[in-house]
């Protein structure tokens, strides 16, 4: 099931950041230090009281050139529209503006649970100036104090409470639930309808113009797949053709409740920046993952021209060195048919449990063949390893000092583990963890 999605919505200089920098903690930060991993600020998963959910700041959106209260509503809007939950932020210092009662207006004829925080009311003596702001008309206003992180918590209880009921699996866990994401206009609606045979989708060459994430199931050889149809990752509309880095949002939901994500990459354009930013979140999702290169009918090509779009794939997308490439046309159809075997590699290699033991002599070689490094005279020293979860594989290694496990050798271990056990287009995880 997708995590609910709370947005932080206001106007400028009441510090949207701030507080979305204190709700999320260090998650903010980069998670893997991977080259190539493009990352926007504005969203982030988040934690409280073992409640897991994702962050919108509305704040790390660019308009572009529109009027200032103009900014405020389209940034409004975009949070209602992707939010299950609304943290309407306003300042104790300024009191209630008219740019806040504007976007009151929005959240009001939402109907979305809207929570209202009085930010910089950094001390007790203000919160007497907190009472203006029922005026708004979203009961209780909550003080809270963003640069000293005062209220916070009361704050997300109240949250919390808004968050939709947690729902059953709806698919059984023999089914490969995927998706396809990627740039407008990359061919995800046409890659849908190819693979169904029919036009299930709106296609056309505007971008952003399929609506709603539909779920299709699909028989494949005898294996159930539910395809997750992001395509409308960017709605049509001025909004999202100017914020060209909000596409990822409709994508999150979709990318969260799959097992395998296709990165779609247009082969006529080649690759963009916006592909990396997208593909980062599969990647940090910890899904298995394709990368899909459509609209390879329409290349002018000669017997290098696939191996050398293959290699710029790896120079660009370094965080995906697992990822299977596979280059189709949703035209011609040429090559679908080899989409639904890899899927299926894919989701079995992503859901792979490694015996213990096996996984130990693995290692032990891996050791031998490159002994383990040093750090100011202390050895890393490797005792133990076991698999402690699938979707995406992860294995514990117990060490004397954790410290001592350099990234590269994490990396050199990965590889070893990779070319004894395959784990094509998933992710390892590896946790090294002193032994107690």
């Amino acid at each position: 099931m997708a995590k609910p999605v709370v947005a932080i919505v206001g106007r400028p200089n009441v510090g949207k950041s701030t507080i979305f920098n204190r709700i999320v903690g260090e998650r903010v930060s980069i998670v893997e230090d991977v080259p190539g991993v493009t990352r926007d600020r504005i969203y982030s998963p988040a934690e409280w009281l073992t409640h897991e959910f994702n962050v919108i700041d509305t704040g790390g959106i660019d308009i572009g050139d529109e009027p200032f209260l103009e900014q405020i509503r389209q940034q409004a809007e975009i949070a209602i529209q992707e939010a299950d939950v609304i943290i309407f932020i306003t300042s104790g210092r300024e009191g209630v503006t008219s740019a806040d009662e504007m976007v009151a207006k929005i959240l009001y004829r939402s109907k979305k649970p809207v929570v209202l925080a009085v930010n910089k009311v950094d001390n007790p003596e203000m919160r007497t100036q907190i009472y203006d702001f029922y005026a708004l008309g979203f009961g209780d206003p909550f003080p809270i104090s963003g640069a000293h992180g005062l209220g916070l918590g009361d704050l997300l209880d109240a949250v919390v409470k808004h968050f939709p009921e947690k729902a059953d699996e709806e698919y059984g866990e023999d089914v490969i639930k995927f998706c396809f994401i990627g740039r407008p206009n990359v061919g995800k609606s046409s890659l849908f309808n190819a693979i169904l045979g029919e036009e299930r989708v709106i296609v056309s060459d505007i971008e952003g113009t399929t609506r709603d994430a539909v779920d299709t199931v699909y028989t494949y050889e005898d294996q159930t797949y539910v395809m997750i149809d992001t395509a409308g990752m960017r709605k049509k509309g001025k909004v999202y053709e100017n914020t060209e880095k909000y596409s990822v949002l409709r994508a999150l939901r979709a990318i969260e409740r799959s097992d395998v994500v296709c990165v779609v990459l247009n082969g006529e354009e080649g690759i963009r920046e916006q592909d990396k930013r997208i593909a980062g979140y599969a990647h940090e999702a910890g899904r298995g993952v394709i990368i899909v290169v459509n609209k390879w009918d329409a290349v002018q090509k000669d017997e290098k021209t696939m191996n050398q779009f293959t290699q710029k794939i790896r120079d660009h997308f370094q965080f995906l060195d697992y990822a299977p490439v596979i280059y189709v046309s949703a035209k011609t159809k040429k090559r679908l048919d080899q989409l639904f075997p890899l899927l299926k590699t894919v989701s079995e290699n992503h859901a792979m449990r490694v015996k213990s033991s096996v996984l130990n002599e693995v290692i032990t070689d891996a050791v031998a063949m490159n002994p383990t490094p040093t750090d100011k005279g202390r050895r890393l020293k490797i005792f133990y390893a076991t698999q402690v979860s699938v979707k995406p594989p992860t294995i514990v290694v117990f060490v004397n000092d954790p410290e001592l496990m350099h990234f590269s050798y994490e990396r050199f271990l990965e590889n070893r583990i990779r070319d004894a056990f395959g784990f094509t287009g998933t992710p390892i995880h590896i946790i090294a963890r002193a032994r107690k």
